[in-house]
């Protein structure tokens, strides 16, 4: 916004490196650092045949991108194909140089914990932010040389499952224990081990971050969905959601709205897409209608 007129209609000229004010003219910024390459390129076949770098570096991968990778087409710097002799010399420099890109034990386990981060956000339909922040969780462990003794899997689950709890993601336990090997039991340790050794403070999960992935399990509308949120948001007003499973509350708030809305569904739907049981449905349910009843907030 410019300080002068108050408006927000600016322009960037690249020619001067400078932001101005399209109504006053001001200068708000001058020397901006152009942060694109020094050539030019007027067509993409120009840029590639250009461009100097590869990708990215990413936490994804054991060695985060930086390696080097000798060429399966057999052909020389001509692009003509090598000798027979020659093949067999660089056969044998390509399987030594992949054996020594992993020659440390704490590679080998990288290596295979990144192909592991890549099922498992493959099948959770997980974001890259989730993948890198899980990632950087796990090297921070592999650092302190806490892997070792401990199952690289449940190792694994436990740091995607942290972050996505430090980014609110709704995931619970039970939806990785799907994919996994391991049973929840380990999971949990290592889990619990995570958040002591790097001393990380995660709030406890709302239900209310449940509710749009519950709704589109059960094909419910978004006026449904919008009536779950205000129930919970009225149930932790009154102080009903302490203590309880963020889950079990979730899928009795959808319950109660969904009855309300004209599109019931019944409690073994509901358990079945919360993931817990058809009791917890209930006793959640009671406590809702005891509690918000006598308000007469909701059911008016």
């Amino acid at each position: 916004m410019c300080p002068e007129c108050g408006n927000n209609n600016l322009i960037l000229d690249n020619s001067r490196a400078e932001i101005i004010c399209n109504d006053c003219g001001l200068v708000l910024t001058q020397k901006i650092i152009d942060s694109g390459p020094e050539w030019r390129a007027f067509s993409a076949e120009e840029a590639n045949n250009k461009v100097r770098v590869g990708a990215p570096t990413t936490l994804t991968l054991h060695d985060k991108g930086l390696s080097t990778m000798i060429g399966w087409k057999n052909k020389d710097a001509f692009g003509k194909s090598i000798s027979p002799k020659m093949k067999a010399e660089v056969y044998r420099l390509r399987k030594w140089h992949v054996r020594t890109r992993t020659n440390k034990s704490i590679d080998r386990n990288l290596a295979y914990a990144m192909n592991e981060l890549d099922r498992f956000a493959s099948q959770l339909n997980l974001s890259k932010d989730i993948k890198e922040s899980s990632a950087h969780i796990y090297r921070k462990m592999a650092n302190k040389n806490l892997i070792r003794g401990r199952s690289i899997e449940a190792m694994l689950i436990a740091s995607i499952y942290a972050a996505c709890r430090i980014n609110s993601i709704p995931k619970t336990l039970d939806d990785f224990i799907e994919f996994a090997s391991v049973d929840k039991k380990k999971i949990a340790r290592c889990y619990r081990l995570i958040i002591n050794e790097l001393r990380i403070s995660i709030k406890v999960s709302s239900p209310i971050n449940f509710i749009p992935r519950f709704c589109a399990e059960l094909n419910l509308s978004g006026s449904t969905q919008n009536r779950a949120a205000e129930i919970l948001k009225l149930a932790k007003k009154f102080r009903i959601t302490a203590g309880k499973a963020p889950t079990g509350l979730a899928g009795a708030a959808l319950y109660v709205a969904a009855m309300q809305e004209g599109e019931r569904r019944t409690q073994r739907e509901i358990s079945l897409a919360a993931g817990v049981t058809e009791a917890t449905i209930r006793n959640r349910y009671k406590e809702l209608i005891n509690h918000l009843k006598i308000q007469n907030e909701i059911f008016s």
